[in-house]
């Protein structure tokens, strides 16, 4: 499912760059899905020949990369701030050389504002919604500067930035727990608390359909915690049940064990890996008809997509009758870490390449010195 050109290029071992934010490590202990997908993304570019060197915040990472850190603790405390992320890029900037890299691959926001600082090129992957404010940061990226997609519905969303590529998603299957047979369980959200997740619209649904619910949401930033008290938190009876701030095994068990994962969600979602992870274990997804959802989720096969929230509860009572096995199936066929560094592969070989031919290769700017 990820859609690259399909004129062939010469494949050779590259050297990559890969940048991520300094807020959590790779990969997280928790919620975290951007250092997520790059964790999978990274293992299996490794195993393809590629020398990667993973660059990010703290002391520990968990990948076959090479690790260099620009800061000895990771800056979680300070997610919201710019410094922590402008000082961490500024650092990558002083470390990556074309001597030593190919090609750097950047995860982090305002990346693509300092990217033309650096004598490699780099493709910059947009994690959030290219609208807004965002949008505006993104329609300033250095033309020597590649940008990559996570899904189509994403893209179309400000189709005139400079798109290099659009890669789906992935995660490691290996080792991942699935049910064999349709569960009977509560249904499960499994978000961050925010308004855009629509945990309140979760609620109103499975009380609408008779089920129970398990909200299993992160809650530890202060925006998430006011959104808690002030709206879920009011709306919780019996029926629900809360679990804040899930490790990931945790989270699996859950997903496991819930008849459905409900995904009402209120915003144009860029991709949603929570859907990939839920159908994994064989745990179909009730969701509605926003952002990526379409390209992530098969009607009648993985799931069932809803076009009003008026829809979710009859497709919550209807969930069980999905097959497991064409869940975790639809996953191992579309998913994979295989096929996201493949996909990246030929973003970086095409790109390199266009670079060269174009001489936007140059050299870097140094500061001055005193």
């Amino acid at each position: 499912m990820n859609h690259l050109p399909t004129d062939r290029v010469a494949r050779r071992p590259l050297r990559i760059a890969m940048v991520v934010p300094p807020w959590l490590s790779v990969p997280p202990p928790g919620y975290g899905g951007l250092e997520q997908v790059v964790t999978g993304l990274v293992d299996a570019l490794v195993d393809r020949g590629h020398a990667v060197t993973l660059f990010g915040a703290g002391r520990e990472h968990g990948t076959s990369a090479a690790f260099v850190s620009t800061a000895p603790d990771l800056q979680y405390e300070r997610l919201g701030e710019s410094l922590p992320e402008l000082a961490h890029l500024a650092r990558v900037n002083h470390l990556v050389d074309a001597a030593d890299f190919d090609v750097v691959h950047d995860h982090t926001t305002i990346g693509p504002l300092v990217a033309g600082r650096r004598a490699v090129p780099t493709v910059a992957t947009v994690h959030g919604n290219p609208v807004g404010e965002y949008g505006d940061v993104l329609s300033d990226t250095d033309r020597g500067v590649g940008l990559v997609a996570i899904s189509h519905a994403q893209r179309r969303l400000n189709p005139r930035l400079p798109w290099v590529g659009t890669v789906h998603n992935a995660m490691d299957v290996r080792g991942i727990p699935h049910k064999t047979a349709p569960s009977h369980g509560p249904v499960l959200w499994l978000a961050r608390f925010s308004p855009d997740k629509g945990p309140d619209a979760a609620i109103r649904a499975c009380r609408a359909a008779g089920l129970p619910l398990v909200l299993a949401g992160k809650c530890n930033e202060p925006a998430e915690r006011r959104y808690f008290d002030q709206v879920v938190r009011p709306m919780l009876d019996d029926d629900v049940r809360v679990v804040l701030d899930a490790d990931r095994a945790e989270a699996l068990r859950l997903l496991v064990e819930a008849r459905c994962l409900i995904m009402p969600i209120q915003w144009e979602e860029p991709f949603g890996m929570v859907m990939v992870e839920a159908m994994a274990t064989g745990t179909p997804v009730v969701a509605l008809n926003r952002g990526a959802v379409p390209e992530l989720v098969r009607p009648g096969v993985t799931g069932v997509i809803c076009d009003r929230p008026d829809d979710l509860p009859g497709a919550l009572r209807a969930a069980p009758d999905l097959d497991p096995a064409a869940c975790v199936a639809h996953v191992a066929r579309n998913f994979t870490t295989e096929q996201i560094a493949a996909g990246y592969e030929q973003v970086y070989q095409r790109f390199t390449a266009a670079a060269a031919r174009s001489g936007e290769v140059r050299e870097p700017v140094r500061a001055a010195a005193r």
